[in-house]
């Protein structure tokens, strides 16, 4: 387990050197190294992309087994769409402003994916506890509810492609600000999941074995939640909506690793990392110089995968 921890992360610091060297612009490495290109574009970009495929490979990791359902992903709860609408608004508004290190389109997509989540939860509570079933059933149902109204938005305001190109997820507009203001996020609900990987294993035999082991499950699952919805809309916010990562990279993980979240936690983090610098560099460079929205990339790997891992499960 330790070499193949190894590996990955070898491969990670290989390829994230790489795409330093990767884009529209063709530079040799030394002028590579010498331009303000590297430090102030390709090299913000790398990093940003990074985080934000540690937060949605985390996250997914976390619902996914707190729901006990391999099919959640971080936006089940409602993140997406929350974040959809107060994206919406602030580019319907034509809302410019900095507040806290993030301007006025990824503060309102990340305190509206907040509201959404909280929503959500609210809704699910029956005396006082939730379960997965209704957890997922009411995020469904306000998921759509703010479709709609996201959908008004664009028609009211007629700003169909600015909106709908921050929906396909880009980091075009990648600089360290977004950096730093969404680095305490993948740390802090990084360290939250490792910690409570334990609790996670023992979900795995069921709620009423979970409880017999000592788990407040009610607690773990709120704990959990929070985590995750602040790691997604922090990563929504300054990347807009990227599918996919928080759906196959547990299952690609949980398929060569096992179950153990312990393991499962720390790769899937180094493996969304892998995978969004990489997918982010075929969306720079694939029709340059135009360049593709990294959401649509995603959803061209992660769609045929999600495939063939349901005809396998089905196989099996």
């Amino acid at each position: 387990m330790k070499r193949k921890a190894y590996y990955l992360i070898l491969s990670l610091i290989v390829v994230s050197i790489a795409l330093l060297f990767v884009g529209s612009v063709w530079l040799s490495p030394g002028e590579t190294v010498k331009s303000p290109i590297l430090w102030q574009i390709r090299l913000p970009r790398v990093l940003l992309s990074a985080l934000v495929g540690v937060m949605l490979a985390t996250s997914g990791v976390m619902l996914q087994g707190i729901l006990k359902n391999p099919l959640a992903d971080p936006y089940i709860l409602g993140v997406s769409s929350g974040a959809g609408v107060g994206a919406a608004i602030a580019i319907a508004a034509n809302y410019s402003f900095v507040f806290l290190g993030m301007s006025s389109v990824p503060l309102f997509a990340f305190v509206f994916a907040l509201i959404m989540v909280l929503t959500v939860y609210n809704l699910s509570k029956a005396a006082d506890r939730t379960t997965p079933e209704t957890l997922i059933l009411a995020g469904v149902a306000v998921s759509a509810f703010a479709s709609a109204v996201l959908a008004l938005i664009i028609i009211m305001s007629g700003q169909l492609q600015s909106i709908y190109f921050w929906l396909l997820g880009s980091f075009s507009a990648a600089g360290y600000r977004d950096v730093f203001t969404v680095l305490p996020y993948a740390v802090v609900g990084l360290l939250i999941a490792y910690f409570y990987s334990k609790e996670l294993n023992a979900l795995l035999l069921g709620e009423e074995i979970a409880y017999t082991l000592g788990v407040e499950v009610e607690r773990i699952r709120v704990i959990m939640i929070v985590a995750a919805t602040l790691m997604t809309a922090a990563a929504v916010s300054v990347s807009g909506l990227i599918g996919f990562v928080g759906l196959i990279v547990p299952h690609f993980v949980r398929m060569i690793i096992g179950p153990n979240y312990r393991s499962l936690v720390v790769f899937s983090a180094l493996s969304g990392a892998l995978l969004m610098m990489i997918a982010d560099a075929v969306a720079r460079t694939a029709l340059s110089p135009v360049e593709l929205p990294v959401g649509i990339v995603m959803s061209l790997i992660g769609a045929p995968f999600f495939i063939w891992v349901l005809r396998t499960r089905r196989g099996g």
